[in-house]
């Protein structure tokens, strides 16, 4: 029998500093098969070990659609996250996953995207980003809409560029305020003001978000005010993530395992889960 918590190795291929103590790293497995065969949809997740001091949960920031790697965004926060911040490009450390549902993607054929994150919530959103892009003749409008709460802490600067420059997508970047530098051309102010300001349409549209839990609460007030229904907006709650197999019980929410049943989720759903969102 397998055992469940046996991680597979991956090898640190590249490594990015993405803001202060956040960074990517980009893995290979070590198992030339598994590089080439290994599958997962966007949304799901993993868990990555640094040995000897344990595992945290994070998305698979990468899109299913760029084969051959996977790649992970994390912010040191802790004993694990420390030690995944000491590895280096070359170095060993082990995956387990993915787990959990996805983002439904083929659903949204034909409608407009509305992406919505908030810091360190970009990793999650990233991937359906890139899968959409990647895929782009499929979808109508797209609009991403992403704040942090200074200049610095924004992540994936490079990438921010590469999508403010596409024609193709409608890019929206924010800071708090006081957050700003004397160079800043983008917004200033909080994420869901900053989204009303934006007003994306919600006819025929789909809203992704994540964030800091407050941040998405007024994520929604603001669509549900846009005109978006509950069930065409969407969030992951990997953060409660533990073993990744429902073993532990540190994600369920009364009788619901999140990491069997999610992380994905609609609003509408969550809502059922939680008595305040």
């Amino acid at each position: 029998m397998n055992n469940i918590y046996l991680p597979n190795l991956v090898t640190i291929e590249d490594i990015y500093e993405e803001a202060p103590d956040v960074r990517s790293f980009r893995l290979v497995f070590k198992d030339p098969k598994l590089r080439d065969t290994f599958e997962f949809k966007t949304g799901q997740f993993g868990l990555y070990s640094a040995f000897g001091l344990g595992e945290s949960t994070f998305c698979i920031a990468s899109s299913p659609t760029r084969k051959g790697y996977i790649q992970c965004t994390f912010r040191k926060s802790g004993r694990v996250t420390g030690g995944l911040a000491q590895l280096s490009i070359g170095d060993t450390m082990g995956f387990r996953g993915p787990y959990g549902n996805h983002f439904p993607v083929d659903e949204w054929k034909g409608k407009n995207i509305v992406f919505i994150a908030g810091g360190i919530g970009l990793p999650p959103v990233r991937s359906v980003i890139w899968n959409v892009l990647d895929r782009r003749e499929d979808f109508g409008n797209i609009t991403i809409v992403y704040g942090a709460k200074t200049v610095a802490d924004l992540v994936y600067k490079e990438e921010l560029k590469h999508w403010e420059e596409r024609g193709d997508v409608n890019l929206v970047q924010a800071v708090d305020p006081g957050g700003q530098t004397p160079d800043w051309k983008g917004s200033v102010g909080f994420v869901p003001t900053v989204l009303k300001e934006a007003a994306p349409k919600a006819e025929n549209s789909v809203a992704v978000t994540c964030g800091p839990p407050i941040m998405i609460k007024f994520v929604l007030n603001t669509l549900l005010e846009l005109g978006f229904e509950e069930g065409s907006v969407y969030t992951t709650l990997e953060n409660r993530m533990k073993c990744g197999v429902g073993k532990c019980g540190r994600c369920n929410v009364g009788d619901v395992y999140v990491c069997k049943e999610g992380p994905v989720y609609t609003a509408a759903e969550i809502k059922r889960m939680y008595n305040d969102f």
